[in-house]
């Protein structure tokens, strides 16, 4: 009797400067490879930090067999999720899932999108239980708004860093995503959503920021705003 291959997962998390939170995430993260199968893997990839977090990536090597590291230029946190997503299909993985390096998501919580990993589409966490601040709250409400008026389509939490998705049909999503775009997981979720592929959004906790400092501010977040309603109007005019 053949035995039934394992779906092979590899999580991708992005990390910039985060030496204080590194360590603690890689712990609560590597346990959810471990129990998916020994060919999953655990991506961190370095976004250029100038801080010490390579060398505690390196040095947790040994403990952690199931980590990989990768090293790159700096480019921002869109561009590096990207990039750790075609590494991800290169390296042959069935699902794909990614979160952020500040502590902030529940490993625990990944449990139930794994259980219905075979839906996917896109299964993606929705921040009910936020504890991020008012300023972050507030991006998301207006980001839902401007996608609504844009697109044509309701997202319930467009950018959230807990999302499960089949590596194969995320490598065509990919195909129409600028490889250096800033906001490349919200234009991931409204693919998914106006391709009617399947979305589905899990009730997640979203914790205060785990250590360091958040390298996003309030006038980060205007500039990137003003950057975005460019983008999506250009977007979405291109796809009536």
């Amino acid at each position: 009797m053949t035995e039934q291959k394992q779906d092979r997962l590899i999580i991708v998390i992005p990390a910039y400067n985060e030496e204080e939170n590194i360590e603690n995430v890689v712990s609560q993260w590597h346990p959810i490879v471990e129990k998916t199968g020994a060919d999953s893997r655990l991506f961190i990839i370095n976004d250029g930090s100038t801080d010490h977090t390579q060398e505690k990536l390196e040095s947790l090597q040994e403990k952690y067999p199931q980590l990989r590291t990768v090293k790159k230029q700096n480019q921002g946190h869109g561009a590096t999720i990207l990039y750790g997503y075609r590494c991800a299909i290169a390296e042959g993985a069935d699902y794909i899932f990614q979160t952020d390096s500040d502590g902030q998501t529940v490993p625990e919580e990944f449990w139930k999108l794994w259980a219905d990993r075979e839906k996917c589409g896109l299964l993606i966490g929705s921040r009910k239980k936020r504890q991020d601040g008012w300023q972050r709250i507030l991006v998301t409400r207006v980001l839902r708004l401007v996608i609504l008026a844009t697109f044509h389509c309701w997202v319930e939490d467009a950018n959230t860093p807990f999302r499960l998705m089949r590596a194969s049909e995320l490598e065509e999503v990919l195909q129409e995503i600028p490889p250096q775009y800033f906001l490349s997981n919200v234009l991931m979720t409204v693919r998914y959503t106006k391709e009617k592929r399947h979305v589905a959004y899990y009730p997640i906790t979203f914790r205060p920021r785990q250590g360091g400092i958040n390298s996003i501010n309030m006038k980060k977040i205007v500039g990137i705003g003003k950057t975005t309603l460019r983008d999506f109007w250009k977007w979405g005019g291109e796809r009536q």
